[in-house]
């Protein structure tokens, strides 16, 4: 039975004097990871529902932007272009290469534990073996300038359930699908609601593709940030996703009309399809649960914190939240 998210309850809170960027969980056990503003990358082990002491494993020359586990070692991205390898056991390094050349935004495991994607703002997703570090493919079919001549960027990538199809998406709605097999372009989707350009006041762009996620039968994906922004110096367009057909490529829903202003940072489907996550925040943050099948929204959620990432478990029963100086948990109990 899918849990519930009508059942949803917030069960631990943790201040926290950094910025957590992101947060991954090691599965089969409540050991998380997190990574943030204060260059570091720590473990803590949630299953003592009363302690939340944070180790810390290793850190980077700056911000420290997103993690993945692979089978036996901690993947971290950061600021500075670097991936790092650490060791879940030891808690030591293991290896760290130069892998972009400008701010990573984002790391993915395949789902067979075969392969680490990284995008970065270098425009540049690379693939790399997870076991050994090695560079497989370098995937270049996004482009580095915005329609307006701005800098683009390369926000988000997501693997497939069957570890055949690598996505990602960057600044302007731009979606590329990749053959993981041989590094070539399968096919391309448009979510232009995603960016918003404002010619007259500050002559600036915001938005893009900060949430991806591929629906467990792989035939949907789910795509998350923020609609149009009328002030593009503040967070207040509407919380945006839609869901996209991934053999037309076209799209199959949308949903903007909830309650929450601010940008979707991440999205994620229940095991079974059953319902969809967007979480993400402006001042303060937010979940928000659909129902594909029914089209509808089905719960809305105030966090007290700017939710920057999130890890289900297994059966999708624990939410781990990490965000702007905090840590939580949420329970959703069938």
């Amino acid at each position: 039975m899918a849990t519930n998210p009508d059942k949803l309850k917030n069960t631990r809170n943790h201040s926290l004097k950094f910025i957590a960027l992101s947060v991954v969980r090691q599965a089969s056990t409540g050991r998380v990871f997190l990574g943030g503003s204060d260059f570091k990358v720590y473990s803590a082990d949630t299953a003592d529902a009363t302690k939340f002491d944070l180790k810390e494993i290793g850190k980077h020359e700056s911000y420290v932007t997103c993690l993945a586990l692979t089978d036996k070692a901690l993947c971290s991205g950061g600021y500075d272009g670097k991936l790092s390898w650490w060791d879940l056991d030891k808690g030591s390094l293991i290896r760290s290469v130069d892998a972009h050349s400008k701010w990573m935004r984002s790391l993915a495991t395949s789902p067979d534990g075969k392969y680490v994607a990284s995008v970065a703002d270098d425009m540049v997703c690379k693939v790399w073996e997870a076991a050994t570090g090695k560079l497989v493919h370098t995937l270049k079919g996004h482009k580095e300038k915005t329609p307006n001549h701005f800098r683009s960027m390369l926000y988000a990538c997501a693997f497939s359930q069957d570890s055949k199809t690598l996505a990602t998406g960057d600044k302007v709605g731009h979606i590329v699908l990749w053959d993981v097999a041989t590094g070539k372009e399968k096919s391309t989707m448009e979510a232009p609601g995603f960016y918003t350009w404002d010619p007259r006041q500050r002559v600036h762009s915001i938005g893009g593709i900060r949430g991806l996620a591929f629906s467990p039968d792989g035939k949907q994906m789910a795509v998350g940030g923020i609609g149009y922004i009328n002030n593009i110096d503040h967070l207040d367009g509407p919380a945006r996703v839609e869901v996209l057909d991934v053999e037309t490529g076209k799209r199959a829903q949308l949903f903007e009309k909830t309650k929450f202003k601010g940008i979707v940072n991440r999205v994620a489907f229940e095991p079974k399809g059953e319902w969809l996550l967007a979480a993400g925040g402006a001042g303060n943050g937010f979940f928000i649960f659909f129902d594909l099948k029914k089209n509808k929204v089905i719960k809305e959620e105030a966090v007290k914190f700017h939710v920057h990432s999130i890890a289900l478990d297994e059966k999708a029963e624990t939410i781990y939240t990490a965000g702007h100086n905090a840590f939580a948990a949420y329970e959703l109990k069938a």
